[in-house]
């Protein structure tokens, strides 16, 4: 299979979240601004071209719980793929399988870096979806009938958007999915200097039922680094 290299980037707090009541804290923005420096900044460690994100998360950051603006009565689009002209260096993968994303244009801002969208659904994404999409020139891939095919995802991305180093960037059932399925070659992890103790948020990793399940991993630890802020930035190899 071809496929990018691929690195799980993350910040956490202490007790291994990845959501919370800790957001408010001013440790959380200072060590979120060091977390984006590693994979995009200026002199970042990793050579990123995309980074890739599930729907929850997507929603959260960007499209804020908005509905869709499509056309019901859209006429029919061409089967296939949708590859969008840009200019932009960098792409936003998000993993949207039914298409439900309120997308208003076909790039984003994330702090300074810039990216085209690339959405990524399976056949049941509806027609008025995929027009909608093309009517703001946003870029889809197909890949899958009713869940998403990791493989021909990969394989999508290498092939259609040159992409050879591909962050992925939550949620926990999307990271952990990604490791079930033998995709992820590396986890880079800032912990940040807080917590909160909820029982209830989002961790690092987690499985859902019919995606993923509970079969262990084991890591090697490549590089342990004290940042500025209290940050521990922690790199592991995934074992295979």
């Amino acid at each position: 299979m071809t496929r990018p290299y691929i690195f799980c980037h993350m910040i956490t707090s202490i007790d291994g979240k990845i959501d919370g009541t800790h957001k408010k804290l001013p440790e959380r923005g200072l060590n979120a601004l060091d977390f984006y420096q590693i994979a995009f900044g200026e002199n970042a460690h990793y050579r990123t071209d995309a980074w890739l994100s599930g729907r929850a998360t997507s929603e959260a950051a960007f499209t804020k719980n908005r509905e869709p603006d499509v056309d019901k009565d859209a006429a029919p689009v061409p089967e296939g793929d949708y590859i969008a002209e840009t200019d932009l260096p960098k792409y936003y993968v998000s993993v949207d399988p039914s298409g439900r994303l309120a997308w208003e244009s076909n790039n984003l801002q994330y702090r300074d870096t810039k990216a085209h969208i690339i959405e990524v659904l399976t056949e049941k994404a509806s027609n008025e979806y995929k027009a909608m999409l093309r009517k703001l020139n946003i870029s889809y891939v197909i890949a899958g009938q009713d869940t998403l095919n990791y493989e021909l995802l990969m394989e999508k991305l290498t092939d259609l958007f040159h992409i050879k180093t591909l962050m992925l960037g939550g949620g926990g059932v999307l990271n952990w999915s990604f490791i079930q399925a033998g995709l992820c070659d590396e986890v880079s992890i800032m912990m940040a200097p807080f917590a909160d103790g909820s029982a209830s948020t989002h961790a690092l990793f987690q499985t859902k039922e019919g995606l993923s399940t509970d079969i262990p991993v084991a890591f090697d630890l490549d590089h342990v680094e004290k940042r500025e802020n209290g940050g521990v930035w922690l790199r592991y190899k995934v074992k295979k």
